[in-house]
């Protein structure tokens, strides 16, 4: 209905005479609330990571005697990266294992007197803990021999080298950098109103300012567990297959989060009235009573908001004239003709 009309006729129910008038109720428009389609559509901002990423550092301080990979090169998991010096630990290894088969024999010998008593028991298990010890010394040498040689964990393509040969490395050494890009990790921030229409699997689509005619796909595949108490919005994280490797780590993206299969309860935005720091409407019953009515809202489209908890479906809420409706009292339906069609 034109504006001009709905003022005039409003301006008519308040200024007639009181005796034309009588006990009349005002004069108010209602629209009723209605579900249509409302598809989600999230704009954010993300951030790309590697869907696996680490720095190569060594076990143990030793020279580097040998590099066995390329700047930029892909690996395997278990590609032979590099090897440091082993002369010490296996001196150490061939040592410990000289010294365990000392205790073996030992131990085989005193378990034959003891079956004739020629032995004390207790002689026996110090014997026994000897053994076990001079394994353990084994078992630890040759985990140091196996530190002199470092392999790549996963698959992926490893960054630039950071040492040469003959550099005398430390645990905390960045020998080179692995990143497994084969899809890319993209966390991006959400509004807290939109926490309840998040899931896994819903579509993700992303743009970079270095592939400007490319679109990305992927999906969600978490969401954070807290809320951040500050800009109240909630991190997502999706994958995005890269298999040409297009996207880097540390890209930035611009991030569209889509659903469209959401279905919405909408009411005309100037239903909405402002009460403190919560929202209200004016519902109008059967009997063209007022109720002041809280409720929840959720999206906005021009024109229309989303409410998430206080209405039905099919429920009269007033859009013009609120002024003068008062929650308990009767008013007069100016577009009773329109609502029920």
């Amino acid at each position: 209905m034109n504006k001009f009309v709905i003022s005039a006729l409003l301006a008519m129910a308040v200024s007639l005479p009181a005796a034309a008038q009588g006990p009349r109720a005002p004069g108010v428009f209602v629209a009723e609330a209605t579900v249509k389609s409302f598809p989600l559509a999230v704009e954010a901002l993300g951030n790309a990571s590697a869907n696996e990423a680490i720095e190569i550092h060594p076990e143990i301080t030793a020279r580097l005697t040998s590099i066995s990979f390329e700047e930029g090169q892909f690996v395997d998991a278990g590609a032979r990266l590099v090897e440091l010096e082993n002369v010490e630990p296996l001196a150490e290894l061939a040592s410990a294992r000289a010294r365990l088969v000392d205790s073996e024999s030992q131990y085989r010998r005193s378990a034959e007197l003891f079956r004739t008593n020629a032995v004390a028991e207790s002689q026996l298990q110090q014997l026994e803990a000897q053994r076990e010890a001079d394994r353990a010394a084994v078992a630890a040498a040759e985990a140091r021999v196996e530190d002199t040689v470092i392999t790549a964990p996963f698959s992926g393509r490893l960054g630039l080298r950071r040492v040469s040969v003959g550099s005398l490395v430390t645990p905390s050494t960045v020998i080179t950098t692995l990143d497994d890009t084969s899809s890319i990790k993209l966390d991006f921030d959400v509004p807290e109103i939109f926490l309840s229409r998040i899931e896994e699997g819903l579509s993700v689509l992303a743009r970079s300012a270095a592939w400007p005619d490319r679109q990305f796909e992927g999906i969600v595949t978490a969401v954070d567990s807290r809320v951040d108490p500050v800009s109240r919005t909630v991190m997502v994280r999706s994958k995005i297959p890269n298999e040409q490797g297009r996207l880097r780590a540390g890209m930035f993206l611009t991030v569209t989060l889509l659903k469209e299969d959401i279905e919405a309860l909408m009411v005309p935005e100037q239903a909405l009235v402002p009460e403190r720091s919560t929202q209200t409407v004016l519902v109008v019953g059967a009997d063209n009573i007022v109720e002041q009515r809280l409720v929840k809202t959720g999206r906005r489209q021009p024109g229309e908001v989303e409410i998430l908890a206080g209405l039905e479906p099919g429920e009269r809420v007033i859009v013009e004239g609120t002024q003068m409706a008062r929650d308990g009292q009767p008013v007069t339906l100016l577009n009773a003709a329109e609502t029920a069609r």
